[in-house]
């Protein structure tokens, strides 16, 4: 009885505990440090053990050896009901060919015997056959239902033969604005659809429930708060999920702080509600994003000459300069912030031209590039002189190099994932993974920011390994940064005095990459919202 009571009053004092301090590998941007205090849901201080307040030792938590604590991480890019669709359907994150996308398709069919089968995350680069999937690998395992399988960066998908029938594609369907029906040499569709295209079979998918909305938020909140992610900027979203968004988070299942900019279509609603953050403080309605092109991978990407492995097409217009001038100008008017989808470097270009007119009118305005993946060298310098942020991906740059030479030439890589040259400049950089186009783990972001090699240690040449940054500058800009890009530079994105007790904690180098680091712990305002800090506590390690 005598111990039960011990361990009762030493639970009883760790929750009455007022300040709290963790000790072990703290690391900042540039510094380590060797404790973190922290009370109410601030940080008080950070430095040696000796600065940290008198604390009673059952506060105390030390860190294992092996164990890394960072400020609260950001991905500044990301899609995040997607991220809990991908959960909650077919995952093809982990396909490698057509041999085992049609094995998985068909483990599907016998799950779900009938509706449609919808999944997403395949990527053709690297797969054995080396060409994209079409609709007779699909007609093969599934013919009497429709199936719609979406390529990893949300440009593309490959339909069956049910699919293009149930909507009606055929020779005589033309091509929308801004998409492609790829066809082969007869004038029948092979079942890629390529952007907009995507759009004339996304019905048969059904309308999209309030329930299916929160369901995914909660799932896709979840899943990154276990990764390790305290916050993000949450892109494309759809109006009706802000009102979820806040529900969840004033009823205590949003384990992330959401930053969100919504579709172009959520535009006037924004501005008509307003700029603001929940009761809550973990979900803020910021901006909005617009497309100007589509991806590399699928040759969407708008570039100023033609693609060095397809000399017919330059890739995909999806933002006019006078739709781009009128909404950015609405938009800015309105007090929202700004981002466009770039990669290719006509795309950049045009941007870049379109907010340098923005700026005349509205010079404070908040603008922004979402990827900046292809920037011509003679255009890099542009982002620091209008004051353009550059958010970007370093898991694309690790994927992509191993088909990005085929698609652009080698003298187009020089301005290709240009993180350093864009920094040298000034320019204001923000990183994310855009999951679930990638994998949205922080441990492949962090890894690829600082080694610019793929997870095998795998470059190419002309991969310009110059532009990789060191292991703070990569933290900062998962950090500090995105706080800076938001508006919230003084209250998250650091470990400093009066800053949130947002912590990051990893068994392993996270810098390491993923086979070397796991996430074991996720804090916000000082509380633990995924995993679990080391249950033994300073005063009963001594």
């Amino acid at each position: 009885m005598g111990m039960l009571m011990l361990v009762a009053a030493a639970l009883a004092a760790q929750n009455a505990c007022d300040t709290r301090i963790i000790e072990g590998h703290i690391e900042t941007p540039g510094a380590v440090h060797a404790a973190v205090a922290y009370k109410d849901g601030l940080v008080l201080s950070v430095g040696d053990r000796s600065e940290m307040p008198d604390t009673p030792l059952e506060c105390v938590v030390r860190l294992t050896d092996d164990q890394y604590l960072f400020p609260g991480l950001t991905d500044a890019h990301v899609h995040l009901i997607g991220i809990g669709l991908r959960q909650l359907t077919l995952n093809l994150d982990h396909v490698r060919s057509v041999v085992q996308l049609k094995a998985t398709l068909a483990e599907k069919a016998a799950e779900q015997p009938t509706g449609v089968i919808s999944g997403r995350g395949w990527i053709e680069t690297g797969w054995p056959e080396q060409r994209t999937p079409n609709k007779q690998d699909l007609d093969a395992v599934v013919s009497d239902r429709p199936v719609i399988l979406g390529r990893s960066d949300g440009h593309a998908m490959v339909v069956n033969t049910a699919a293009l029938e149930a909507v009606g594609i055929d020779e005589q369907t033309e091509d929308p604005v801004g998409g492609r029906i790829v066809r082969d040499a007869t004038g029948a569709a092979t079942g890629y659809l390529i952007d907009t295209a995507m759009d004339l079979v996304t019905p048969l998918l059904g309308e999209m429930t309030d329930a299916r909305r929160r369901e995914a938020l909660k799932v896709g909140a979840e899943a990154y708060a276990a990764l390790g992610w305290t916050s993000v900027h949450n892109m494309s979203v759809e109006g009706p999920e802000l009102a979820l968004m806040e529900e969840l988070a004033a009823a205590g299942e949003l384990p992330l702080r959401v930053s969100n900019f919504v579709v172009p279509a959520a535009m006037q609603g924004l501005i008509d509600q307003g700029t603001s953050c929940d009761d809550t403080g973990f979900v803020c309605h910021l901006g909005v994003k617009f497309y100007a092109d589509g991806a590399l991978g699928s040759r969407g990407a708008l570039l100023k000459e033609p693609y060095a492995d397809e000399p017919s097409t330059k890739g995909l217009r999806l933002l006019t300069e006078e739709d781009a001038l009128r909404s950015y100008r609405q938009a800015a008017a309105g007090g929202l912030q700004v981002t466009t989808h770039a990669i290719g470097d006509q795309a950049n270009a045009d941007v870049l031209a379109w907010y340098k007119e923005v700026r005349k009118d509205y010079p404070d305005s908040t603008l922004r590039i979402e990827h900046a993946q292809i920037v011509d060298p003679e255009d890099l310098a542009q982002f620091a002189e209008s004051g353009v942020i550059a958010s970007m991906q370093p898991s694309h740059a690790i994927g992509d190099l191993h088909f990005a030479h085929h698609r652009l030439g080698m003298d187009r890589l020089r301005g290709a994932y240009a993180w350093n040259s864009l920094a040298q400049e000034g320019t204001l950089i923000v990183f994310g993974s855009d999951a679930p186009v990638e994998q949205g783990d922080p441990r492949i972001e962090l890894y690829a920011a600082n080694v610019r090699k793929d997870l095998m240690g795998f470059s190419t040449i002309g991969w310009h390994p110059e532009e990789a940054l060191s292991r703070g500058e990569s933290l900062a800009l998962f950090t500090t940064s995105p706080a800076l890009a938001i508006g919230r530079g003084g209250q998250v994105g650091t470990l400093a005095p009066g800053f949130a007790a947002d912590f990051s904690v990893f068994q392993g180098d996270p810098f390491k990459g993923p086979a070397n680091s796991k996430a074991v712990a996720t804090l916000i305002n000082g509380e633990v919202v995924s995993g679990a800090l080391p249950s033994e506590r300073l005063a009963n390690q001594l």
